[in-house]
């Protein structure tokens, strides 16, 4: 099963490809403060007034991490 912008922030934390993928749009799954929501989806995550992530970037977001086809 593909990882998707709906997969959990643990899952992904997993896959060093996506951590790369969402660091790039400022998502640092690596935080520690991030890891007490390891729970929600990368989109529920990003979907926080804090995370300081516009809409257009959750979107390249999402389609990077689509394109990546990344296992997990």
């Amino acid at each position: 099963m593909a990882m998707t912008f709906d997969s959990s922030v643990k899952e992904l934390s997993k896959s060093p490809e996506a951590v790369e993928i969402c660091k790039k749009y400022g998502m640092d799954l690596k935080d520690p403060r991030i890891m007490i929501v390891s729970g929600w989806s990368a989109r529920k995550l990003a979907s926080l007034p804090g995370t300081g992530m516009s809409e257009e970037q959750a979107k390249a977001l999402e389609a990077e991490l689509l394109a990546a086809n990344l296992e997990a």
